[in-house]
């Protein structure tokens, strides 16, 4: 299961790869904004922090499928190593989402709010499919039953595509997904280290410590050999 940064902000990416498995890191142009940064220079770096073999994902702008297909084959030019190209699912976006995979250039269709949305851009080829789950919940409806739904669509009628799942507000919602079926899940930087930020982890650890100091004074395990 992918587990993927849902952030530009380089200082996060190092932390986080540095310490998790990670399995890439995607962008949208909104993140990007937030980091007031030119635009391929920031995506190079964010490059150079996970590597040539993880995925950068990686959003065009136009609405046209015309652009979106310069755009993609643009971005897939300029940036090394395993590059994904996300594309909203509009009837433009579709339409390049189709030429695209005849050309070989992976997408994930983003912008996914019902089962169709997905099934249409899986037909289509797209390589992955990113639901929106809190923002589903917002609309009233109920984000982790729309992934369920389109992991047994993918799953009954053998569309080979990944749900790679979007868009949480807390940590409760990505276990949801993952028990769902999703294949992976994009996630802020913040809530991926909450996985593990526990204060009773802390609190166990600290007492472990305290009972090794206070037979053996020593704060590190030492074995010598005999």
């Amino acid at each position: 299961m992918r587990l993927v940064i849902d952030s530009a902000d380089t200082k996060w990416i190092k932390k986080l790869v540095d310490y998790f498995p990670i399995d890439g890191v995607t962008t949208n142009p909104s993140i990007v904004v937030k980091e007031k940064k030119p635009f391929l220079p920031l995506l190079r770096e964010i490059r150079s922090l996970i590597g040539d073999d993880k995925d950068l994902f990686v959003q065009t702008i136009s609405t046209d499928a015309k652009g979106i297909i310069q755009e993609a084959e643009s971005i897939v030019n300029a940036i090394s190593g395993k590059v994904v190209v996300k594309i909203p699912v509009t009837m433009e976006g579709i339409k390049a989402i189709k030429h695209l995979h005849s050309l070989g250039i992976r997408t994930l269709a983003t912008t996914v709010y019902t089962p169709m949305n997905a099934f249409l851009a899986a037909k289509a080829g797209a390589d992955f499919v990113a639901p929106y789950v809190n923002r589903i919940d917002n609309l009233s409806g109920n984000g982790v039953k729309v992934v369920e739904e389109i992991e047994a669509i993918f799953r009954k009628h053998e569309l080979k595509c990944e749900i790679l799942a979007a868009s949480f507000k807390n940590v409760q919602q990505i276990q949801q997904v993952c028990l769902a079926g999703a294949h992976g899940v994009t996630a802020a930087p913040d809530l991926i280290e909450s996985f593990i930020k526990i204060p009773s982890i802390s609190s166990n650890v600290e007492d472990f410590k305290r009972d090794w100091v206070s037979l053996y004074g020593e704060e590190h395990l030492t074995i010598e050999a005999e």
